[in-house]
């Protein structure tokens, strides 16, 4: 029975809210793949052997039982055990991605502890007891764990049945669907413009109102922005009305932007979502309620084309099919009193934006570290270490210590690296060219920028 495991029903899924590209391979580990690095393998251990090839048919029906009929029907009985059993004696640890999906929706108990005991069979492995959707995927991740075949069919299943309005999404593309989670709300499809309508989701903002810095009374000269300057007009975006919208559709300068904030990577970025390819409407931007890598997985509610937000690539959908890649402006990550002393003209999203809330996810929720599943992580800074992150002129990613990086600028030091030159603004830090041309730089954390630029360089190294 339903009850007897507390699985949640259909549309009725009750879960903290929390805010919210890679290519998958279809080889198998310790065969055609590289070493894991050893600091993995310190974390981790060994991972075990993934067979090739196709699923046997009653393997194939188990998966159907066991995963597909349970998250259709909202329920999980004997039928489902037995068929959970015979997935735990495949030996093919590729199933654990699907085992570790259902258990992201999975709120009982009892439920749990038999999808955690499946996967820990198939990764040869005792998994933990808190936190066992969390600790089976961090697993997955870092030993790079193919997709079982049709993965995508049987992801989307779940999903979509689980939480409505994600049929357009789950889509084949230029994305690791392995990787994606769910955030614990709803899709915001709301269309462009209707932003003032309640939804049961994350609410972005389109067309903010704004007020001059003097009469921003609401704001301390301490509290947190985002600063963003185009074509010499200056915006602040408070870190207070971000950490509610986590998505702003606006025009600055005479161009339109899109601005994701995830507040789990601690990154707001701005992109351009005009002066696009011919035949290109511009985008708009929404929050999915899903999560990749606990990265935001944003879209635009148009064509319903996925987007990788640290890169700001279209992955899915017509936009993907276009190639668009969106450019960024810089953001640049101060306090309130410096950036309005310093750009006295700066406009300012006003306080009713926020809906009445102040949250401090940065000094709170996320004080110790990413509260979803990441996998490994780069081990050269701590994963929540701010870093300036900038692509370079030749396609090279790089991350300045922020702290070791302001430090300098403040002494007068310059920092350069290739193209990119750094620069102290309104007390924060941005990117610009040998020419003073902007490089939309912006800050992050150091997993979120080293997972989605594994091969970014370090500075100082």
């Amino acid at each position: 029975m339903a009850s007897a495991f507390g699985f949640p029903p259909r549309i009725f899924l009750v879960v903290p809210m929390v805010a919210l590209s890679l290519f998958w391979s279809d080889f198998s580990r310790g065969q055609d793949t590289a070493p894991l690095p050893e600091y993995v393998v310190a974390q981790f251990g060994e991972p075990p052997e993934v067979p090739q090839g196709p699923l046997s048919s009653d393997v194939w029906s188990a998966i159907k039982v066991a995963f597909v009929d349970s998250a259709t029907q909202s329920a999980w009985g004997k039928d489902q055990n037995l068929a959970l059993d015979k997935i735990a004696g495949s030996k093919d640890p590729r199933l654990v991605w699907i085992i570790a999906d259902l258990m992201r929706f999975a709120s009982g108990q009892q439920l749990n502890a038999a999808l955690t005991d499946a996967a820990s069979r198939l990764l040869d492995k005792k998994m933990p007891n808190e936190n066992h959707w969390g600790a089976v995927t961090d697993h997955l991740i870092a030993w790079d764990i193919p997709a079982p075949p049709d993965y995508l069919k049987v992801k989307r299943a779940i999903f979509t049945s689980l939480v409505p309005g994600w049929d357009k999404i789950f889509v084949e593309g230029d994305i690791d669907w392995r990787h994606v989670s769910w955030g614990g709300v709803l899709i915001d499809d709301r269309a462009f413009g209707t932003t003032d309508e309640a939804c049961n989701c994350i609410p972005a903002a389109d067309n903010p109102q704004v007020s001059n810095a003097e009469d921003a009374t609401w704001l301390k000269d301490e509290d947190i922005v985002f600063g963003i300057e185009v074509n010499g007009e200056y915006r602040a975006y408070p870190r207070r009305i971000m950490e509610v919208r986590e998505m702003v559709n606006d025009t600055l300068g005479g161009r339109h932007l899109g601005i994701p904030y995830c507040t789990l990577c601690g990154a707001a970025q701005a992109y351009f979502t005009d002066q696009l390819p011919e035949g290109l409407e511009r985008p708009v931007l929404r929050t999915s309620g899903l999560l990749i890598r606990s990265n935001k997985v944003m879209y635009d509610v148009n064509t319903y084309s996925v987007f990788d937000t640290f890169i700001g690539k279209a992955v899915t959908g017509p936009l993907a099919e276009k190639n668009l890649q969106l450019k960024q402006a810089s953001v640049v990550t101060t306090d309130w009193g410096t950036w309005k002393k310093a750009h006295p003209e700066t406009t300012v999203l006003v306080e009713a934006l926020a809906l009445g809330r102040d949250f401090d996810f940065r000094n709170g929720r996320d004080a110790n570290g990413p509260i979803f599943p990441v996998g490994d992580v780069d081990p050269r800074l701590p994963v929540h270490e701010d870093i300036i992150g900038v692509v370079t002129a030749s396609g090279k990613p790089v991350a300045f210590q922020r702290s070791k990086a302001f430090a300098a600028l403040k002494q007068g030091n310059e920092i350069t690296y290739e193209n990119v030159r750094l620069e102290l603004d309104a007390g924060g830090i941005r990117a610009i060219d040998a020419d003073g041309s902007d490089l939309g730089s912006h800050q992050a954390f150091w997993f979120a920028w080293s997972q989605f630029h594994p091969e970014t360089e370090l500075w100082p190294g």
